[in-house]
């Protein structure tokens, strides 16, 4: 099982950072120990003091696929689900300075809390559906499927052209603007709609 991340798929999360808006998806991976699952609480690493929430729509892989055309790519998933994508913004700051590669500040462990899914049945339109971030019961980031540049066909056409997609691989599909920091005491709530996807706390 692989996590794959799109970056820069909204173009409200793009400018907030100061990142030109992509031509093409880019995407980076984490490793399976960065999953956190069973809404088990997130422990502050002693590496980082700015580690910021990205709240993503993930996509979860129902077959093994490579070089799939976009027109078949809604047989290649049947369930979504919401996640973070937490990013040490200090680390990731310092790797970039000096031209690094930036996994240091994406795959450290837990770093990838993953809610419940709900089945593609659930959804009138998966192009057009709300999700939202709540901290300590204030919404911190909302955003809609519609206004991700690459859809989610878009994005798992693109991916197998490059790595070949197994069961059980989970795709996040980028974050919409609103990302900030996370501190100790904090709990993070996920909303689909009004369901709730993920409730844990930050220790």
């Amino acid at each position: 099982m692989k996590i794959i991340c799109i970056g820069r798929n909204y173009i409200d999360h793009a400018k907030e950072l100061n990142n030109p808006v992509p031509k093409e998806p880019v995407f980076f991976m984490k490793p399976e120990t960065s999953l956190l699952l069973r809404n088990r609480p997130f422990f502050y690493p002693e590496f980082s003091q700015d580690i910021h929430h990205e709240l993503e729509v993930v996509v979860r892989i129902s077959k093994v696929g490579k070089h799939i055309q976009k027109e078949f790519a809604k047989n290649y998933y049947e369930e979504i689900g919401l996640g973070i994508d937490f990013t040490a913004r200090d680390l990731q700051a310092a790797a970039k300075a000096k031209g690094l590669p930036w996994e240091i500040a994406k795959a450290f462990d837990n770093a990838a809390p993953l809610g419940k899914f709900l089945p593609k049945t659930h959804f009138t339109d998966l192009k057009n559906f709300d999700f939202s971030l709540k901290i300590n019961s204030e919404i911190r980031q909302e955003g809609n499927s519609r206004d991700m540049i690459f859809d989610i066909d878009t994005i798992i056409a693109y991916i197998s052209q490059f790595v070949s997609l197994k069961m059980g691989d989970l795709i996040y599909t980028g974050t919409p603007a609103g990302v900030g920091p996370v501190s100790i005491g904090d709990r993070l709530q996920g909303f689909i709609g009004e369901e709730e996807m993920f409730n844990f706390q930050v220790k």
